[in-house]
């Protein structure tokens, strides 16, 4: 008898652990690489690392929201690779990334910005590093600038810049953030 009361307890508990690994979403990681963004870029540490927190926690709400259809699969591509190359070790991206690559749809977070917000945070600081000059603050402020015509496309300013930016430089190529090629393996002595 004892035996019948262990099969049927085992057989109701497995299903749900059999069902945990999760959808396959079709995530593919990014490919970050030696990484963008050295020190000449204009922005300190921790300043990066909350950008790359924010940008991360949008994506995670995005693809919630979105249930992980395509389009919010790779806006949140985008959106993780950009956390990485500013702060490679950023939590909440690397977080973000492994959950998609196994299936598991990100529990919507609680942000310090709306999207709204952010695009205002990312389109005023873009104006910064472009004042700031130099390759790397100059192609971080055209990705700020698309970001927040993207999130926000009420903002006019935004918007303006972000196509005025487009009419003469082109769009953005995701692809350098997103498929950057591996740095060379060193090998041991």
């Amino acid at each position: 008898m004892h035996r019948n009361w262990t099969a049927l307890l085992l057989a109701l508990c497995l299903p749900p652990f059999a069902v945990a690994k999760g959808a396959d979403f079709g995530w593919s990681p990014p490919a970050i690489g030696a990484g963008l963004f050295t020190e000449q870029l204009g922005m300190l540490e921790r300043e990066r690392d909350e950008y790359a927190d924010s940008l991360a926690t949008h994506a995670a709400n995005r693809v919630a929201t979105a249930k992980a259809d395509k389009s919010s699969l790779t806006e949140a591509r985008r959106l993780v690779a950009l956390a990485l190359h500013l702060a490679p070790r950023n939590r909440k991206a690397l977080v973000l990334s492994f959950q998609l690559a196994r299936g598991v749809l990100p529990e919507p977070q609680a942000g310090n910005y709306q999207p709204e917000v952010l695009a205002s945070l990312l389109a005023t600081r873009a104006e910064v590093l472009k004042q700031q000059g130099g390759e790397q603050n100059s192609y971080l402020a055209r990705i700020f600038t698309e970001l927040a015509a993207e999130m926000n496309p009420t903002n006019d300013d935004a918007v303006y810049a972000s196509e005025l930016q487009r009419i003469d430089h082109g769009p953005i190529d995701w692809s350098r953030l997103t498929d950057a090629k591996p740095s060379p393996v060193l090998s041991e002595p």
